[in-house]
């Protein structure tokens, strides 16, 4: 348990050093870049912010499973399926540490069942 706390830990610094890249600290807003007036630099302006909005929406979801995780952790709850209270396979969180369902659910989640 301590080892999967301490790699989300290390996880949610980089997210957080990723978004500082992408995005305005604070609210996380995703920066638009001025690289100049001529067309084909607004051109590169607007691909990279649509970008940067994108890297900042998965960065954000990542982070709040991160942080979903962590309290997790904290409350005593880690490693218990969210909806059958069954335990998690530790296989299944070795390989997705923000794991807050088993597999037997989360298949049944996406086959719509």
């Amino acid at each position: 348990m301590e080892n999967l706390k301490k790699e989300l830990l290390e996880r949610k610094k980089k997210i957080m050093e990723e978004l500082n890249k992408v995005a305005d600290k604070g609210e996380y807003r995703a920066k638009f870049p001025d690289l100049g007036d001529k067309p084909e630099e607004n051109v590169q302006e607007i691909d990279e912010y649509s970008t940067n909005l994108a890297t900042e929406k998965i960065l954000e979801s990542t982070l709040r499973d991160i942080d979903s995780a962590l309290e997790r952790i904290k409350k005593g709850t880690y490693g218990v399926c969210k909806y059958c209270d069954k335990e998690i396979g530790e296989k299944r969180l070795l390989a997705r540490p923000v794991a807050s369902a088993c597999v037997e659910c989360k298949s049944k989640l996406q086959k719509g069942g």
